[in-house]
């Protein structure tokens, strides 16, 4: 698989595709809702992407940015191949990916700068603590981290935050973050739960992670996410999440789509089994009413983006 995500236009998000999946996401570009595609690494790094625009009957635009506006080129293709082989050659970081088009640089004009943030060391603290408690998550996007810092100090009288600084906190601290996980080693405990999720979903159990803001929202939602032959399922919430990543494991929610409470232990057996199979530690007492708790767990999710 590629180490890349491919955003459409008509707001889908692909992860981590192969390169027959990638180029049949660009064969298909062309018409109404379907002209462009965005194309960024994981992790996600702040102002390095490739994209390309294309409307049925004419060229391919092809774009790569690699960090400041001075690295922003554009190039034209005239076949749908010679894009695939480009872009593929960007997501592998293939030496010399770049050499089959013609390449010239966008002028992408001054790029002003961001003041300070004009805040007291509190609410600095405040802010930076909250914007680090999703990002430690590991589910956000940077589009989200600025939107969670522009959004958190609001009040009726005031809005300390501009978006501006907002994007340049985020991506500093995103940024942080990637250097501390290019330090791990292995594959990490909240990957070993996306395992175990993944195999519980193919054996008919809806798994969601991170799903919805509370057990209210989730409850009332979840039914909404299983297949027609889903028995049950499992899931947790940003809140859940929240409390994981500050140490204190992590709590799944899980039932049974028929609302009985045997089938409800059946999937709390079924669970805490995909989870053991992972090597990952469960606390339930098989009682179909109360939630499973995974502990003890080392939180560090890769960023994706």
């Amino acid at each position: 698989m590629l180490e890349i995500v491919v955003n459409t236009e008509n707001w889908e998000r692909h992860v981590r595709v192969s390169a027959e999946e990638l180029a049949g996401l660009v064969r298909r570009i062309g018409g109404d809702g379907e002209r462009f595609l965005v194309v960024q690494r994981i992790p996600d790094l702040p102002d390095v992407f490739a994209q390309v625009w294309h409307t049925a009957g004419g060229d391919y635009t092809l774009e790569h940015r690699d960090g400041a506006a001075d690295r922003h080129f554009q190039a034209m293709a005239d076949t749908p191949e010679a894009v695939i082989a480009a872009l593929t050659g960007w997501a592998r970081q293939e030496d010399g990916w770049d050499t089959g088009l013609a390449w010239s640089l966008l002028d992408m004009g001054h790029t002003p700068e961001v003041p300070p943030l004009d805040l007291d060391d509190d609410e600095r603290e405040e802010l930076e603590q909250r914007v680090r408690e999703v990002l430690v998550g590991g589910y956000a996007s940077r589009a989200e981290l600025a939107d969670l810092a522009e959004d958190y100090l609001v009040t009726k009288e005031r809005r300390p935050v501009s978006r501006e600084q907002a994007a340049a906190l985020a991506d500093r601290m995103w940024l942080e973050r990637v250097a501390e996980q290019a330090e791990w080693q292995g594959e990490t405990d909240p990957e070993r739960l996306t395992r175990a999720f993944t195999a519980l979903q193919e054996a008919g159990i809806t798994a969601r992670e991170n799903f919805t803001c509370c057990r209210s929202c989730g409850q009332s939602e979840i039914g909404g996410e299983g297949g027609p032959d889903a028995r049950g399922f499992v899931y947790f919430h940003s809140q859940c999440r929240d409390s994981a990543a500050a140490g204190h494991g992590l709590t799944l929610l899980y039932g049974g789509f028929d609302g009985s409470s045997e089938t409800t232990a059946s999937i709390g057996h079924e669970v805490v089994a995909a989870l053991a199979a992972v090597g990952l530690r469960a606390e339930w007492d098989h009682d179909p009413g109360r939630a499973i708790t995974v502990t003890p767990l080392d939180w560090r999710r890769r960023l994706i983006g």
